[in-house]
């Protein structure tokens, strides 16, 4: 068969070599309860055109984010990207390069890459970035599977104010490693004594600030409280234009950086493809994982680029190898360069400050409101608010108004006390109209 060339013979004897004598045997890691008992329940095939209908059909039924006012927020954003961006991305020498294996032929990917280095080491505040990872998540679990290997120690203590995406794949590639993952009980108000739970075992402290909640968070206590104990702080971020206003981690202490870079240069996109942001202090910086591109001279003196560090799977003996992230969103990470440029300091720190003006406006305005109380002390775009009902009932009234009014925590963090709660994000894109017109939906949907 074209798609499928192996042969029984070929399986049989990939399956001697790996050492299993049925197929199934390849998924023991699987739950049984999680496994299927007869294939599943699905329509016919259906013509090219019959599906453009069917999926046109279902994709009416959504309300859009350019479609409604919008302030759903939670780890994705939504900004403003100029066209530019996207207009330069789309160069095929852009669009379609791969992988910098051979630097002579992949200077402009490398220095691309480099520039996007120093701007994420820049915004972070620490001595090293990564050629960038996945996503935000993915970006948490390596920097604990990094601090493992520094401290030589298994433990991550996570606060309740990680994001439960975040904290679920960190506790996700801790099981199959076999680590100790401790997760905080989930913490609206930030009050949470993190550092109680630092020992002389523990690896890592993984905080983030601002938090699920909103809550800005002063990480130079743990970080001090952490270096006592031998562990490393993790800061971790979901909303990466909040580092033009607040302390960056590495002045408050951090060890590690990690977070997600979608709020510059890319859009919500449904949720992906995102770019994961990772930086670190350079004694720790051959435990990092990625790549690291350097800058270098050529045999005849003339600037150039390269890999410094590469230590994937890849490049070298498995075991030796930091991470088995085998890309690098390496276009998605152009787009955060570009836009990056072309705001430049000054200007990330005025979008900065109209996003927090924004959401003071907002959290002022939904304060007024019958029956919402708006929970935060302090917030940089986002606030979690309390709601009388079901919070999750209440979003889908408004969606009902025309408004898309923000993200149920109970939908991303189920648990006792937290049905009602519901958190908001205003960014630069929402008008005083928009404000309006989620007050006047809540007092409805109220």
């Amino acid at each position: 068969m074209r798609y499928l060339p192996l042969t029984p013979d070929d399986r049989a004897s990939m399956m001697q070599r790996v050492g299993v004598t049925e197929i199934d045997e390849l998924f023991a890691d699987i739950p049984a309860d999680k496994l299927l008992k007869a294939p599943l329940d699905l329509p016919a095939g259906k013509s090219e055109l019959e599906v453009s209908r069917l999926l046109g059909g279902l994709a009416k039924r959504n309300l859009a984010a350019s479609d409604a006012p919008f302030f759903v927020g939670a780890g994705a954003y939504k900004h403003h990207v100029p066209a530019s961006v996207d207009h330069l991305i789309q160069r095929s020498e852009f669009l379609t390069s791969y992988t910098p294996y051979q630097p002579e032929i992949a200077q402009g990917t490398l220095q691309y890459l480099f520039e996007f280095q120093t701007q994420v080491a820049c915004l972070t505040a620490m001595d090293a970035a990564n050629a960038s990872m996945y996503d935000g998540s993915t970006g948490t679990a390596e920097a604990v599977l990094m601090a493992h290997r520094v401290t030589r120690r298994n433990k991550a203590v996570l606060s309740g104010g990680l994001h439960p995406h975040y904290a679920g794949v960190v506790r996700t590639m801790s099981h199959m490693a076999r680590d100790e993952a401790v997760t905080l009980p989930p913490d609206p108000a930030a009050g949470e004594d993190i550092i109680a739970s630092i020992d002389s075992a523990t690896s890592c402290v993984v905080v983030q600030n601002p938090d699920f909640f909103g809550n800005l968070r002063d990480l130079a206590p743990i970080a001090a409280a952490c270096h006592a104990h031998g562990a490393l702080l993790i800061a971790v971020f979901t909303e990466a234009v909040s580092l033009g206003l607040i302390t960056p981690p590495g002045d408050m202490g951090a060890d590690i950086v990690a977070g997600e870079g979608q709020s510059i240069g890319n859009p919500l996109t449904f949720g992906g493809p995102y770019v994961g942001l990772f930086a670190t202090r350079q004694k720790y910086v051959r435990q990092m994982p990625g790549r690291l591109c350097g800058e270098t001279v050529d045999a005849q003196g003339r600037r150039g680029f390269v890999l410094t560090l590469s230590t994937r799977e890849q490049h070298i003996r498995r075991e030796k190898a930091t991470s088995n992230i085998c890309t690098n969103s390496g276009l998605c990470a152009l787009a955060f360069t570009i836009h990056m440029t072309l705001l430049g300091g000054t200007g990330l720190k005025r979008l900065a400050r109209v996003n927090h003006a924004n959401a003071v406006k907002l959290a002022d305005l939904l304060a007024r409101v019958p029956n919402v109380e708006v929970l935060n002390d302090s917030f940089f775009n986002e606030f979690t608010i309390r709601v009388k009902g079901d919070a999750a009932g209440v979003i889908e009234k408004l969606a009902a108004r025309g408004v898309l009014g923000g993200v149920p925590v109970s939908r991303l963090l189920p648990g006792p006390g937290l049905d009602d709660l519901i958190v908001v994000a205003s960014t630069e894109v929402n008008t005083d109209d928009d404000r309006e017109a989620l007050a006047e939906a809540l007092k409805g949907a109220l």
